[in-house]
């Protein structure tokens, strides 16, 4: 109980009240990244262990994606899956404490707001497309002989459907008959030539 009766000083308080704001930017991107449905007030647990690899909390040594879990256990409430951002900066004394061990209470807590601050969410991992001669081969529709040909229109336009099967002609008595409408000119035909 004496850490926290220590930690929020005057001096503290007024000094992070920028640094806080940027901090809390910082928590909504994260908290956001990758749910549609997020409002940025709560972050989820994939949110929070993504936020310390990429701000460079886990530093394999002395903070561990393992300790980055337990500390997301430990503060978030037993049936809730996520965590505010008063309960975020909970988890981040708890970790500072660990991160930079040599250092006071106060000046780790300010160590590793710097390293989340202005920060949003890295893109690695992503799959990036390749422009090669190959693919650009395969792809490239005016190229394309036989049947696939007959898929696209001169622009290289897909035809849908009607590219890929080949669609029933129903008019006529027999559907498909390719004759169709020819019969009146034969019968008349062959009438003309009996008389």
């Amino acid at each position: 109980m004496a850490d926290k009766s220590a930690k929020p000083t005057n001096s503290h308080e007024g000094a992070a009240a920028g640094e806080i704001s940027a901090l809390e930017e910082a928590f909504r991107k994260f908290a956001v990244h990758g749910d549609t449905r997020a409002t940025g007030k709560e972050m989820h647990g994939k949110n929070w262990s993504k936020l310390c690899k990429d701000c460079h909390i886990i530093d394999g040594k002395n903070v561990t994606t393992t300790d980055v879990d337990i500390v997301f256990s430990k503060i978030k409430g037993k049936s809730v899956r996520t965590i505010t951002f008063e309960q975020f900066k909970e988890a981040l004394q708890e970790l500072s404490k660990k991160r930079f061990k040599g250092k006071s209470d106060e000046e780790a807590l300010q160590e590793i707001y710097k390293l989340i601050e202005g920060k949003g969410p890295g893109l690695t991992g992503v799959t990036k497309t390749v422009a090669s001669p190959t693919v650009s081969r395969l792809t490239d529709t005016s190229k394309f002989t036989g049947s696939h040909k007959e898929r696209f229109d001169a622009s290289g336009k897909g035809k849908g459907r009607a590219g890929r099967e080949d669609l029933v002609d129903n008019s006529g008595y027999v559907s498909g008959y390719k004759h169709a409408g020819t019969y009146d000119h034969k019968v008349q035909g062959n009438n003309s030539k009996g008389n």
